[in-house]
């Protein structure tokens, strides 16, 4: 076996620092330990020295037994073959296996059996972040938002999990062309509490699923996948809406999400732009807009995609206009939007030409002024309160305390039972809210992070400076660390009405939809 090995990125995190502060320590540092393989770049370090090291200089440090599992799997295999390695360790973990390894079953104990393999995850996305691709968080969260509550939710390019995860339904399948990624996304799925059956294989070539419908498909499909299997699917029954030509194989994908949805469920699939106004495509897209079943396409903020949202006709439905919109970085305006089709501007009629094309920038004004005049009612609505805050004479002075000391006093925890407490920074406390406000403790370390300093690199929270004030008294600034971060919340939002109102006024006025009332 291999020696276990870190990054410095490890380092920093077994000694919670920035990787700047172990940057550092390598530049001033002559017995610092050596780098045991690795690239220029991107160097690896033996545990083993970086521990001596830290304790012969007085560095706290904490290496959890998950993470010592981590590093034994790591100095098994190589980068290819850890996938393996750790997918072994999920059935290890759910069926019990564990109990005969001294060293997970700690770990287990310590964190319990999920939590350890999402450890173990993690840390091997990390690894391989470029070949796992993961659909963003907020993206996979809008997506199962969008289709809403389902029993049963299915996800034909599954990879490890992230959407069927997100979407939490108590039943999942999914398929993936990788085996290690198929095994990882059952395990993660079956440690959640969920009823998951997930298989490896080709979908388009060989589905797995045959006639199986679920009450909500989910997808984030391989791009620029050229060898999809146009000549030998030509006439597969999926495609009800037309044959994919050879250069659109997310058509291909649309279609067979649509034939694993159940009538009157919902598809949200990401899609490149390009799919939206392809001359290739226009006759299925036309198909789709026709049979009812594409009801939106909307631009995702970094404009690199679109989500497709569709629903598999049943009779009776349908409706003469589809949701063409372009997102800003607050999702929530595209769950609104989807939650009212009565104010959906464009006409399906209206897109029916010869080109079909459903990008949402080339029809921005296209619905006479009617999206501005909306945009100026939601700004106009928003009137804006900001909080009424006292104006005190002089500072007040009063004890202070770290949250450090408040851990070991046992009045602030990083895990168990209580009140969560976010930071900025995203860790986690808890809190019993008969001794410690949330709201109290959450504004304090808020104000923390915009303190910090342009050259600090890292926040250590356990050095925030905390006011020891009676609980009424916290209580009372709880309220007003809260209405402060409800009137930002609205002021966001204000800004996402004007930002759209700017936008629809410019294009209005150059296109002919709006003109000057003077």
């Amino acid at each position: 076996m291999n020696e276990a090995t870190v990054t410095a990125g490890d380092i920093a995190r077994l000694v919670d620092v920035g990787r700047a502060a172990v940057s550092n320590w390598r530049r001033r540092y002559d017995d610092f330990p050596r780098p045991v393989g690795g690239t220029a770049s991107s160097p690896v370090f033996s545990l083993a020295e970086v521990e001596d090291w830290l304790r012969r200089n007085g560095k706290r440090f904490e290496v959890s037994l998950a993470e010592r599992v981590w590093q034994r799997l790591r100095a098994a295999a190589d980068d290819l073959a850890l996938g393996e390695l750790v997918a072994e360790t999920g059935i290890a973990l759910e069926d019990g296996g564990f109990r005969s390894d001294e060293l997970l079953s700690g770990a287990v104990g310590e964190l319990g059996r999920r939590a350890v393999f999402e450890f173990l995850y993690e840390r091997y996305q990390e690894v391989h972040v470029r070949r796992l691709p993961v659909t963003p968080g907020p993206i996979a969260e809008l997506m199962a938002r969008l289709a809403g509550r389902a029993g049963s939710v299915f996800d034909p390019a599954c990879g490890t999990g992230a959407l069927l995860l997100a979407a939490a339904a108590p039943r999942a399948s999914g398929q993936d062309l990788d085996e290690t990624s198929a095994a990882m996304t059952g395990t993660r799925l079956r440690l959640a509490g969920i009823d998951a059956r997930v298989v490896a294989g080709d979908s388009l070539r060989h589905d797995a699923f045959g006639t199986e419908v679920a009450d909500a498909v989910l997808c984030d499909p391989p791009l620029n996948e050229r060898a999809w299997g146009h000549e030998e699917l030509a006439g597969d029954a999926r495609w009800v809406y037309g044959v994919p030509p050879r250069g659109e194989p997310e058509l291909a994908w649309v279609q067979h999400c649509l034939a694993h949805v159940r009538p009157g469920g919902t598809v949200a699939i990401l899609l490149p732009p390009a799919v939206a106004g392809r001359r290739s495509g226009r006759r299925i897209r036309g198909n789709l807009l026709r049979a009812g079943a594409l009801r939106a396409v909307v631009t995702m903020p970094d404009g690199t995609r679109d989500l497709w949202l569709l629903r598999r006709p049943e009779p009776g439905t349908g409706g003469d206009r589809v949701l063409l919109m372009e997102s800003t970085e607050d999702l929530s305006m595209v769950e609104k939007a989807w939650a009212e089709p009565d104010s959906w501007t464009t006409r399906v009629i209206d897109l029916l030409d010869d080109d079909v094309d459903l990008s949402p920038a080339r029809h921005r004004g296209a619905d006479g002024g009617e999206s501005f005049l909306a945009a100026l009612e939601g700004f106009r609505a928003r009137a804006l309160d900001a909080p009424d805050l006292a104006v005190l004479t002089q500072d007040r002075s009063w004890p202070l305390i770290t949250i450090g000391e408040l851990i070991k006093a046992g009045l602030v925890r990083k895990s168990g039972e209580g009140v969560p407490v976010k930071s900025p920074a995203g860790t986690e406390y808890r809190v019993d809210p008969e001794r410690i406000d949330p709201d109290f403790l959450a504004g304090l370390l808020r104000s923390a992070m915009h303190r910090m300093t342009s050259n600090s690199t890292r926040l250590d929270l356990r050095r925030v400076r905390v006011p020891r004030l009676p609980l009424a008294e916290q209580r009372a600034y709880g309220r007003a660390f809260r209405r402060l971060g409800e009137f930002e919340a609205q002021l966001a939002e204000a800004a996402e009405y004007g930002e759209r109102l700017v936008r629809l006024g410019f294009d209005g006025l150059a296109d002919g939809h709006l003109q000057p009332e003077d």
